[in-house]
């Protein structure tokens, strides 16, 4: 571990640095404070971008919910 690494705390809401919460309540690590600091938008960013990829879409065919051909099984 770096002592240039910066994680988001999910607990607190700010920034920290390698002697910050435990891991599991923490996004990281980011190379830099300012990223950290975006650590919740990125997470939105991908959320956004995942559910709009037809490749990782769970409401379409091929999603484990009978539709494998765009038709109801009989």
């Amino acid at each position: 571990m770096s002592d240039n690494e910066f994680w988001f705390c999910l607990k607190h809401h700010t920034v920290e640095g390698h002697d910050g919460c435990r891991n599991a309540d923490r996004l990281g690590p980011y190379a830099t404070s300012e990223e950290a600091s975006r650590a919740l938008e990125k997470v939105q960013e991908r959320n956004e971008d995942w559910d709009n990829d037809p490749k990782w879409n769970d409401d379409g065919p091929g999603s484990g919910n009978g539709l494998t051909d765009g038709t109801p099984d009989s």
